[in-house]
């Protein structure tokens, strides 16, 4: 028996491929709990126009987010914070806070888009990276003044 995967399923396939399976596990599982549909000629005509709608939606997505990262790449944002004699801050300076520099500069960032591995401590400059898309990430530089 032939069958649509409607969703990943481990040990067997991927969304939208065309797997064959034992009679009893596609009618008895896999159809059932939503998992696969029958392939037949609609169902394969249908899962084929829904992944070309995804294919352009995809390709969409990554050209913008290609141009949002041209001119995210040039920005600079100066974070203020206080801080000791040795240049240690009171606090930190988060994913969140950079976030919102960003967007008070009139770009348009999303905060768990801002990878910060650690909390910044220290007046400075950093390079911290901005993922805007799965294949597209940029480097925004952030001054810590005090």
């Amino acid at each position: 028996m032939k069958v649509i995967l409607q969703q990943d399923v481990s040990n067997l396939g991927r969304l939208g491929e065309v797997v064959k399976v034992r009679d009893g596990y596609g009618r008895n599982f896999l159809i059932p709990r939503g998992l696969a549909v029958l392939a037949d000629e609609k169902n394969v005509a249908r899962i084929v126009h829904m992944q070309k709608i995804a294919e352009a939606k995809a390709a969409r997505e990554l050209a913008e987010a290609k141009a949002q990262g041209e001119k995210l790449g040039l920005a600079a944002v100066t974070i203020r914070r206080e801080a000791g004699a040795d240049g240690k801050l009171f606090g930190s300076v988060t994913n969140r806070d950079i976030a919102d520099a960003l967007v008070a500069e009139g770009y348009t960032v999303d905060r768990k888009q801002v990878v910060v591995d650690d909390s910044i401590r220290a007046i400075g400059k950093f390079m911290v990276p901005v993922k805007l898309h799965r294949d597209v990430s940029v480097q925004v530089t952030v001054y810590v003044v005090q």
